[in-house]
């Protein structure tokens, strides 16, 4: 059963006192080699449009969420496409949603380091220390297959307090939302979706969005 988002926009901005910033998130995409440049196209065209949709974008401002995109690939391969943005209206989160879906491509043609890119999120929170919940929201379509395998990084995510959710593109990895069960997510609330393919993502990234931002409970599709 899902939860009626006004429900959940409600419940934050019911919550005093209000809070300069009630969510930092990263938004960490996969762009190694198994990601071509249609698809890598696809990713970031789609998370805009999720940015832009009105109840993803009323509940970052709620929120007052600080948000970050990093590009990730292989171990020595991670970038801050766009630092730390503070939404405090409407127009910024316009602003991001086209940033975001504009984009350039940093890297291709190497390989996937999930374990990397979760450790390289992690050292951006100190930035960031008025937030009161930090998460990393992961996107990728394999398995970790250089760099510190993803599970070591789980213990280091949980000290410092973040959530690390995933969402798994299972265009040619059919276990891959299981892998990321098991190995990647942690913390209080933390989740695995999965999107059947490239097409499926920009639909199931709105949804992951909507679950991250209000703290959603209810259990969505898988």
């Amino acid at each position: 059963m899902r939860l009626p988002i006004l429900s959940c926009l409600w419940a934050l901005s019911c919550t005093a006192p209000a809070m300069a910033c009630e969510l930092a998130l990263v938004l960490a995409v996969d762009v190694s080699g198994s990601v071509d440049q249609r698809e890598y196209r696809v990713q970031m065209e789609g998370l805009g449009a999720a940015l832009a949709d009105s109840a993803v974008t009323e509940a970052l401002v709620v929120a007052e969420a600080k948000v970050m995109l990093l590009q990730w690939t292989g171990a020595s391969r991670q970038r801050v496409s766009i630092p730390w943005t503070h939404i405090t209206d409407f127009e910024r989160a316009d602003a991001l949603a086209e940033r975001v879906a504009k984009t350039q491509r940093v890297w291709r043609n190497f390989s996937t380091a999930i374990g990397e890119a979760v450790g390289f999120s992690l050292t951006h929170f100190d930035a960031v220390p008025e937030c009161t919940r930090r998460v990393v929201d992961v996107s990728g379509d394999g398995y970790s297959n250089e760099g510190v395998p993803p599970e070591e990084m789980k213990a280091a995510a949980l000290r410092q307090g973040v959530t690390i959710n995933g969402l798994a593109i299972e265009a040619s990895e059919a276990e891959l939302t299981a892998y990321y069960r098991r190995n990647l997510i942690v913390g209080p609330g933390s989740f695995a979706m999965k999107a059947d393919d490239f097409e499926d993502y920009p639909r199931r990234i709105r949804e992951k969005l909507l679950r991250e931002i209000t703290k959603q409970v209810a259990v969505l599709d898988p």
